[in-house]
């Protein structure tokens, strides 16, 4: 028992401690990008059409939502996609399997794809929807042709 004490008193009193030579670094400040600016959608009146502003808002829902499955430019390579199977879809790179553009997007986002891991995102508010479905658009490489008029009746019936 004596040993342990003397063990304990030249521990806390007489060792002169471990230099763990740590690097003690100011915090670096992030700033904000312009992209990454909050925009006020709430008043747009037609968020199906094109908009820089809902693009910029798809992208920060973008990075929130979707990119830990999608990656951070919507490649399928995020790291939680990383164990999923299927893996995630390529958002730049195409083609579609539910048709893509526009509709199938918002259908989509909406109501997820059965058999594979792509959720529901439902719970979203419709804008917000759009605004992901706007920023797809904005990255991906596999444009599909699409007739305004059918994306507005579409878009003025979804939920």
């Amino acid at each position: 028992m004596a040993f342990v004490f003397a063990f304990f008193i030249y521990i806390v009193a007489i060792h002169p401690g471990i230099d763990l030579k740590e690097n003690i670094h100011a915090p670096v400040v992030e700033t904000q990008s312009a992209a990454d600016e909050d925009v006020d959608v709430s008043k747009v009146a037609e968020p199906w059409v094109a908009n820089d502003d809902m693009v910029k808002h798809g992208k920060k829902l973008f990075a929130q939502n979707c990119a830990m499955c999608h990656g951070a430019e919507g490649k399928g390579d995020g790291p939680a996609g990383q164990a999923l199977n299927p893996p995630p879809r390529n958002l730049v790179e195409g083609p579609w399997k539910k048709g893509g553009g526009f509709v199938g997007w918002y259908t989509v986002v909406t109501e997820g794809l059965p058999g594979t891991s792509m959720a529901a995102y439902g719970h979203l508010k419709s804008v917000d929807r759009w605004a992901l479905v706007q920023f797809i658009d904005s990255i991906t490489n596999a444009k599909v042709k699409e007739d305004p008029k059918k994306v507005a009746e579409f878009a003025k019936s979804a939920k």
